[in-house]
């Protein structure tokens, strides 16, 4: 819905050398407020649309029904780098998105302990076994030089994506 609000000359200026326009008209468009939060959710379709079990549950759901993607202390009250690890989070679901191109069922869980980063997947046995424990030594390596850390990697093999329900 548009209120256009027209009237004639701006009327009195501030400054003595400043235009004043003849005609002026400006308008305020508004619209209905929509308060449905819709990020994160999983449409619902006809029933048949497989859907994980971190799919499954809306995100308001976290510590009730469906844990944390992401374990580390950074978010206490007090603690610095927050915004740090999950620049590093980013990197490090992107980097074994990339090393494992296909391979990866569901999303990685990562757990920092002191000077040791987790990394928990559910691999696509897409690949054959020398295959993964070359990919699987090469990342550990790659991250552990990259953070100064010891990098762990703790991989479940499943023959196809497990389906929690349809929607």
């Amino acid at each position: 819905m548009a209120a256009p609000v027209c009237r004639r000359g701006l009327g009195p200026t501030a400054l003595s050398w400043s235009r004043q326009l003849p005609w002026t008209c400006s308008a305020l468009h508004t619209s209905a407020v929509l308060a449905k939060n819709r990020a994160a959710r999983v449409r619902v379709g006809k029933g048949d649309k497989p859907v994980t079990y971190e799919e499954a549950h809306a995100p308001h759901h976290i510590a009730h029904r469906k844990g944390w993607l992401s374990l580390h202390t950074g978010n206490l009250d007090g603690e610095d780098h927050a915004a740090e690890r999950t620049v590093e989070d980013v990197f490090l679901r992107k980097f074994m998105l990339g090393t494992f191109p296909g391979c990866l069922a569901d999303q990685l869980v990562l757990k920092r302990r002191a000077n040791q980063v987790d990394i928990c997947a559910l691999v696509l046995r897409l690949l054959p076994a020398h295959k993964f424990y070359f990919l699987v030594g090469y990342s550990e390596t790659l991250l552990s030089h990259f953070y100064k850390c010891r990098v762990r990697l703790h991989l479940q093999t499943v023959p196809s994506k497990v389906v929690y329900k349809y929607i």
